[in-house]
Order: structure tokens, then C-alpha cells, then sequence
């Protein structure tokens, strides 16, 4: 249950995503990845919902809004495959 959000401003924090999202639902956990050479913000963040039906409010009714300035790009998050786990003949 994690949402991705891109085209995120460089000024979001953690707090003004979560209290975003809390309109939706219960929000479990918020994270903004940053540029580890440079600690900026890399413009997205991951927000994991307490329900299915949260996430997909919250994906609904955020999917190209306007905030900061800029048109959210908002989805169901893609989990990473971990290298080692493919498969080998």
C-alpha cells in the first residue's frame, strides 16, 4: 500500500505531505528521498496508507491537482525487484 507522487516543489516536507494525504485516510509513513551527494530533494516522495481504499481515494482525488505551483503526478507505487531474486537456469 504506497503511493508515489512526483513533480513535487523543492520546498515539501514530510509534514505538508502528511497532512495532504490525512485528508484520505491514515497516513503510516511519508518519505522524501534525497540526493545523497548533495541532500536535495530528488522531487518525489513515497506515502504508505492504512487501507487499499485510502490509497485509492487519495490517488483519485489527487491524480493532477495543482500544489506548490506544480501538477502532481500521483500512482500506485512500483515495488523494486531485488537483483538477486531473478531467476537463473
Amino acid at each position: 500500500m504506497s503511493i508515489y507522487i512526483g513533480n513535487l516543489s523543492d520546498e515539501v516536507e514530510e509534514v505538508d505531505l502528511k497532512q495532504m494525504f490525512s485528508e484520505y485516510g491514515s497516513v503510516k509513513r511519508v518519505r522524501v528521498p534525497v540526493n545523497r551527494e548533495t541532500g536535495e530533494k530528488r522531487g518525489f516522495a513515497f506515502i504508505e496508507m492504512g487501507t487499499d481504499a485510502e490509497e485509492a481515494a487519495a490517488i483519485e482525488g489527487l491524480l493532477g491537482s495543482e500544489w506548490m505551483g506544480r501538477s502532481l503526478k500521483v500512482n500506485k507505487a512500483i515495488t523494486k525487484v531485488d537483483k538477486d531474486s531473478s531467476c537463473r537456469f
